[in-house]
């Protein structure tokens, strides 16, 4: 992995990728007690930054590989990132998704012409099944985040972030990143550690689900004990990534993680102050930039809300309990 893979990415998706906007609140700073610009990847193609990934990994096949199919596992995000991708391609994508995924985020799928196949993330692999219909059906395997396309589409989401910061005249800020295996969070490390070293990378994840940061106190890679538990389906992953580790482990300052209350609280004031839409594991940046004293200090703080597609239901809850 590397600068130049993330450039190309970003020249493959001109015209398909959106750049999304870094917004602010005073509100939201006097809760953090320091500036905080939102990059709302929520307003992203597909409704996530998991657009950016599965178009470049889409782009980068050759025709006639891409022309037999790809498949990919995911909770909702990185499936209709693929599913969007392949159809522009005219190609075709089946879709591995949990079957207790949020119902939205399985009709998206279906709807942007995914083939969803569910299964059940407590007692079943996804990843064995994905290889082995991927061998069956001649198809490319797509991983949501241990890829290396994916990781260096995730990271144009790291160059808008430096082109941005240099504009508004941002040097140094603590840049959090909502984070399951890692994608995202070593995509946008690799591109600021080049871009602009001076902006810190922290990956952000639910309490009891902190596979990161246990993996990088250790050194080695760490796994969650449960797959489920925590309403922030999205960044629910059972360890990071062979690709994503080491990559976090040389360019990611110390993580944080917040409990599924605070990442609801973080939802509500998104929508009152910013007029955003978040998903639970979405809002967990945030959540940490407002919650969280140890992301407390004097610079500013750049969190990236990953995703915006929450169940109706869920969102109603966020509104009324913080209302």
């Amino acid at each position: 992995m590397n600068i130049e893979m993330i450039t190309a990415a970003a020249a493959r998706a001109k015209g398909h990728i959106r750049k999304t906007p870094l917004l602010s609140s005073p509100f939201l700073d006097d809760i953090a007690g320091r500036p905080v610009w939102v990059k709302a990847e929520c307003l992203q193609h597909t409704g996530s930054f998991k657009a950016r990934g599965g178009w470049a990994a889409l782009s980068a096949l050759p025709p006639d590989q891409r022309a037999k199919g790809v498949i990919a596992f995911s909770s909702g995000n990185h499936a209709q990132g693929v599913a969007r991708a392949a159809a522009a391609h005219g190609t075709t994508a089946v879709i591995i998704m949990p079957a207790d995924a949020p119902q939205m985020k399985i009709d998206n799928t279906r709807a942007l012409g995914g083939e969803v196949v569910l299964y059940d993330r407590s007692s079943e692999d996804r990843d064995e099944i994905g290889a082995r219909m991927a061998a069956e059906r001649g198809l490319t395997l797509i991983k949501p985040f241990d890829d290396p396309q994916v990781i260096a589409g995730q990271g144009t989401a790291g160059l808008e972030i430096a082109e941005q910061a240099a504009t508004l005249g941002i040097t140094k800020a603590d840049v959090l990143v909502c984070c399951g295996g890692g994608g995202l969070t070593s995509g946008i490390a690799l591109a600021l550690a080049d871009r602009a070293p001076g902006l810190r990378v922290r990956p952000v994840e639910p309490d009891g689900f902190d596979d990161v940061k246990r993996s990088l106190k250790a050194g080695t890679i760490q796994s969650n004990p449960r797959a489920t538990g925590s309403i922030c389906d999205a960044i629910l992953t059972p360890a990071p990534g062979q690709l994503t580790f080491p990559i976090m482990h040389e360019h990611c300052a110390a993580p944080l993680s917040v409990s599924d209350d605070q990442a609801l609280h973080a939802m509500a004031l998104a929508f009152q102050r910013l007029k955003l839409v978040l998903e639970p594991g979405g809002a967990v940046a945030l959540a940490a930039a407002l919650f969280h004293p140890e992301a407390r200090g004097d610079g500013p703080i750049i969190a990236v809300a990953s995703g915006g597609n929450v169940d109706a239901a869920v969102f109603a809850t966020a509104l009324s309990r913080f209302a």
